[in-house]
């Protein structure tokens, strides 16, 4: 029984004194392994982290789905509310109403009723000069500021028979369609026109397969409506998150092939320079077994080592260019260490297998006798 304690402290000793003989190549590879696994954990890290802030960067842009009533027909109360429901938790739903109204001198404009206070959290892309808040105040596209309040004072619209005076509380530029429209509350708008909400804009919230998944719940409780999503952001989104993962995994894996070449030449030379040593421990008996658990030790030591040092340098370099780069914190993902360490000693490990080889065939009395 005091047998395995007593080889066990003899084969840690080997490898400390291994370590200690042989600084120069150790410190060499310790150093390519430090880079990768720092290089991996910056990269791993600014991806999950920026995944999620670019997410949230393409909130910004507005719906990321849409649903529409069927031509001509508004939206029910009970769809209204099942709708809201159904987003609870995964996003923002907004519901638009539209109607094309007549100004003082009889030209047509296009008049759309929501909550103002929601449509600015679903558009905070907008360029708005500044939001109405009460009822009778309009948020005027630029060019709808231009037919109906020329001279900044209050205006009036109609529509089949019915009118509403208005005062502009601010105007909008987008530099699409909402620059010619005006924007009501929906109940000013339903005092206008008598109408309710025949759109809902939905910015749902979460990854790619997430909306799909709340897309696919929407057509399934809402059949007779048309629920599809805004192709520009979702594709754009999908675009951009899959290049982002791409550039990052394969510099990652670029960095990583080189420190596995790295590795492996140091370990060549390595056993090649104590090829010696190791010819007098398989004439004393040491099998090839013991010989290449030598080896792999002192590899997985060293992997570990490079593990925790490049993880930690990984993790700074990663906050440093999310602060230069992104002008946001990136936080610490330090479930991410488990693989790093992994592959350090996947890396490690097979990069000894070569080695391995060249010392199953050496042979004792040669390298001994010097040839």
């Amino acid at each position: 029984m005091s047998r395995r304690p007593h080889k066990r402290s003899m084969f840690l000793r080997m490898l400390a004194r291994a370590a200690v003989l042989r600084k120069r190549s150790a410190h060499a590879a310790l150093l390519a392994i430090v880079v990768a696994a720092a290089a991996a954990t910056a990269m791993l890290n600014l991806f999950s982290d920026v995944q999620g802030k670019l997410h949230r960067e393409f909130r910004n842009f507005g719906a990321n789905i849409v649903v529409n009533a069927p031509e001509g027909k508004a939206l029910t109360e009970q769809e209204l509310n099942g709708i809201e429901a159904a987003v609870d938790g995964h996003g923002l739903a907004v519901p638009f109403a539209y109607a094309v109204t007549r100004t003082e001198h009889d030209q047509p404009i296009v008049v759309a009723g929501t909550e103002l206070d929601l449509a600015r959290r679903l558009n905070p892309w907008w360029s708005v000069s500044s939001w109405p808040h009460a009822s009778g105040q309009a948020l005027l596209g630029v060019r709808a500021a231009r037919l109906v309040f020329p001279d900044g004072k209050p205006f009036n619209l109609r529509y089949q028979g019915r009118g509403i005076q208005l005062s502009s509380a601010g105007t909008l530029q987008t530099g699409a369609s909402e620059d010619s429209r005006i924007y009501l509350f929906l109940s000013d708008f339903h005092q206008l026109t008598g109408l309710k909400p025949s759109v809902v804009e939905i910015s749902a919230e979460g990854s790619q397969s997430q909306v799909t998944s709340l897309l696919q719940a929407l057509r399934t409780a809402f059949p007779n409506l048309d629920v599809r999503p805004v192709r520009q952001i979702a594709e754009g989104e999908a675009n951009v998150l899959g290049k982002t993962r791409s550039t990052l995994l394969a510099s990652s894996a670029l960095i990583v092939c080189t420190a596995a070449l790295c590795v492996l030449a140091t370990l060549m030379g390595w056993v090649f320079d104590r090829r010696r040593d190791f010819a007098i421990m398989k004439a004393l008996g040491a099998s090839d077994r013991l010989i290449a658990l030598f080896v792999a030790g002192e590899a997985a030591v060293l992997g570990s080592a490079g593990a925790v040092l490049g993880f930690s340098a990984g993790i700074g370099i990663a906050a440093w260019i999310g602060r230069a780069n992104f002008h946001a914190s990136v936080s610490p993902r330090f479930e991410l260490f488990p693989p790093v360490l992994a592959g350090c000693l996947l890396v490690t490990i097979f990069s000894t297998i070569p080695p391995l080889r060249l010392l199953r065939r050496i042979q004792p009395a040669m390298i001994l006798r010097g040839e």
